[in-house]
């Protein structure tokens, strides 16, 4: 095959069953470059074939079932690798290379039914990884930031190992579809985590010590859940938050010590498989017959005579159970209702005290396996005389419950009321009739409108009245009519009638033309609309219509542009689409308009929206002197030395004055408290003058007088 030429081009090879012990390995591997998966299951390897190095583009590596104590080698260089299922060896953790969980492609890793003790170092960096199974090994413990950084997963088998808790950081598993824990010690573990994982659809929890007190409160928010595995546990009756899974399909409850179930198993609509085996009950649940609600209902006498069809066990309401398993316990009789599911295709219930069973069973017609083995005391119904019936009832009524209840002859007529028995099945047939017939004449009136417009449009057209493009369906953008507006007064009126391009700056709310000279510089601060008319192949008018934001540009201007875009498209009656284009992210047509040649500019246009400022106030400070001639002079506003402190006021109508004389070295021996004091007098004296005077006033400053001498 070699000298054929095709090993470069073989995209598989499945090599398993061959006998590689003696280190024996097909050198052509090698040729094959484009292989993508290889499958060595069963092949005896001891180790990695060097080959391997040689199949840069293999995705899928399948060891199975050998006696590989290492996986070091070749696999760290191989680029491509997807998957590598490396179950049923020998491997501890010491023969895992870390530097497989480098590849950025790694998505599938089983390492199941080896000899691992805790979970390969380094698993965490395989932020790929889909598909990971780590069952029937010796793990006692998982990392928390394991879960960290593998949020991607989408199957976990963990099952078979030694762990006896779970980390807090599962919650981050949202994307989690199945998820196995069979056969781990798991008593202390509350599952808290799993309300989290949303996307669940198959739980298994066999053997993990699962009681009422460690099981979840509610699972309302898993409504994708449909497998759910809970055998051999410590369960007395079955969890609450079960009930409320109503897309459930399969449920296993076997080898526990439920003694009961609850009316709330009606609310598994979608179950198909429920097995109750090995468990300790001794009826299912049944609604209380209709004799026990003879007093509460006496004054129904006639309705009772309706209840035929109504079955009072909530198993009837499992229309899609195919698979029943209530195998050893101590069932004594089972409903009814059971009978009535349709599709039950497996029925066992060997190992049980059952006296007999509902003729209704000889009406499963789908059924494929009855077991009723290991029942000594059973009775197996005989099969109704008329197999021909249509319909198959079972009689509710009152009279008839009184008398299988033993009651005398007169209590059975009083309860009937004197009314002869109704012939049910007759009124059902009548009923059926009566509704067929109804439908016929709803059809027929259909049948005979359609053939009236029918007939209609054939005597128009014989007429000439009905033209072909009347039969026409018109699209739905052609029934729809421009809109009456005036836009003299933004547009002129041959705009867009003649090719080239043509611009305008929006400026308070409405479009202003721009000059050629200025096509394609843009103010940063500002909108245009750019209008690109030209003929097309047919000669006819057509438009590319844009609308330019610049980077600093006010709401207005955007809204503006946008808006008087749309305008100017209903004044052409254009087909096309209003196009925005953004500062520095212009398309390639929008800069095929102006020859690939625009530029920016600083600056723009002030917004058409009115803006309120705050009056702005100087300080000031002025210098007052004089005793008769009182003077003012305006002073840099910064601290000057007081020889004399002068107080004074600027009052509507009179100027008044304060002084207190002192030398400058006398103040300077006041302590800083008698300072201050004397600018506290000054200012009551301000005080004073406001309680005075009812306009305000403003104080001047406290300044010295040059002319005092001592």
């Amino acid at each position: 095959m070699a000298a054929t030429g095709v090993l470069p081009f073989i995209r598989g090879v499945d090599l398993s069953g061959n006998d590689f012990k003696g280190g024996y390995f097909p050198d052509h591997v090698k040729s094959m470059s484009s292989l993508r998966w290889l499958k060595l299951n069963r092949t005896g390897l001891c180790y990695l074939p060097e080959e391997l190095a040689s199949l840069q583009k293999l995705e899928h590596l399948s060891l199975s079932h050998n006696s590989l104590t290492t996986l070091h080698g070749e696999l760290s260089s191989l680029p491509n690798l997807r998957a590598v299922v490396a179950r049923a060896n020998n491997l501890k953790n010491s023969g895992v290379p870390d530097d497989i969980f480098q590849l950025d492609d790694l998505s599938v890793l089983d390492l199941s039914y080896n000899q691992l003790t805790e979970i390969p170092r380094d698993l965490e960096n395989s932020r790929n990884m889909l598909v990971l199974n780590l069952s029937h090994n010796s793990i006692d413990a998982i990392p928390n930031q394991l879960f960290i950084n593998l949020t991607d997963l989408l199957y976990l088998d963990l099952s078979d190992n030694k762990l006896d808790s779970l980390p807090p950081q599962m919650r981050r598993l949202v994307h989690l579809q199945t998820l196995i824990l069979n056969n781990n010690p798991l008593l202390h573990a509350q599952l808290r985590q799993l309300p989290a994982m949303v996307a669940l659809q198959t739980l298994h929890l066999r053997n993990t010590q699962r009681t009422q007190n460690n099981m979840p409160t509610s699972l309302e928010g898993l409504t994708n859940l449909t497998d759910v595995d809970l055998s051999c546990n410590d369960l007395t009756r079955v969890p609450e938050c079960l009930y409320s899974l109503t897309s459930l399909k399969r449920l296993n409850l076997s080898s526990n010590q439920v003694s009961e179930l609850s009316l709330c198993i009606d609310q598994w609509t979608q179950m198909e498989t429920l097995n109750l085996s090995r468990n300790q009950l001794t009826s299912l649940p049944v609604r209380p017959p209709i004799t026990l609600l003879y007093c509460f209902f006496n004054f129904l006498n006639d309705q009772f005579q309706e209840l035929n069809d109504y079955d009072y066990s909530a198993i009837c309401k499992l229309s899609s159970l195919t698979e029943f398993m209530a195998a050893n316990n101590n069932l004594e009789l089972i409903p009814e209702g059971l009978c009535r599911c349709g599709k039950l295709k497996k029925l066992v219930l060997n190992k049980n005290r059952l006296v007999t069973l509902p003729e209704a069973v000889h009406f499963l017609t789908d059924l494929e396996t009855l077991d009723v083995r290991e029942n000594p005391n059973l009775v197996m119904p005989p099969k109704p005389v008329d197999r021909e019936a249509e319909w198959y009832n079972i009689d509710f009524s009152l009279q008839n419950q009184l008398r299988l209840a033993g009651a005398s002859p007169a209590t059975v007529a009083a309860a009937g009321g004197g009314v002869s028995p109704r012939d049910h099945l007759a009124r059902k047939m009548r009923l059926r009739r009566r509704k067929d017939c109804s439908q016929d004449d709803q059809a027929k009136q259909v049948l005979k409108g359609m053939s009236d417009v029918a007939q209609e449009k054939k005597n128009m057209e014989e007429n000439g009245d009905l033209k072909y493009g009347d039969l026409k369906t018109r699209r739905w953008d052609k029934s729809l009519e421009k809109p009456q507006l005036d836009y003299s007064e933004f547009y002129l009126e041959d705009v867009g009638q003649v090719p080239g391009v043509t611009v305008w700056q929006i400026e308070n709310f409405i479009p202003i033309q721009v000059d050629e000279t200025f096509h394609g510089k843009f103010y940063e601060a500002d909108c245009y609309i750019v209008l690109k008319t030209f003929l097309d192949d047919n000669g006819a008018l057509n438009w590319q219509i844009f609308y330019w934001i610049g980077q600093d540009a006010t709401l207005d201007k955007k809204a503006g542009s946008a808006i008087h875009a749309v305008n100017l498209r209903n004044l052409l009656g254009a087909e096309c689409r209003t196009i925005r284009e953004e500062m520095g992210d212009e398309s390639d047509e929008f800069s095929v308009v102006f020859n690939n040649e625009i530029s920016y500019i600083e600056g723009g246009t002030a917004s058409g929206f009115y803006s309120v400022e705050d009056t702005q106030y100087t300080v000031r400070l002025y210098r007052v002197y004089g005793k008769k001639n009182i003077k003012l002079e305006s002073v840099p506003l910064k601290g000057i030395k007081l020889l004399t402190v002068v107080c004074a006021f600027l009052l509507p109508g009179c100027l008044r004055r304060r002084s207190t004389r002192m030398s400058e070295r006398e103040s300077l021996r006041l302590p800083s408290s008698c300072r201050a004091r004397s600018l506290r007098n000054s200012g009551r004296c301000w005080e004073d003058n406001q309680r005075r005077s009812r306009n305000t006033y403003q104080m001047i400053s406290h300044l010295s007088d040059p002319n005092y001498t001592r």
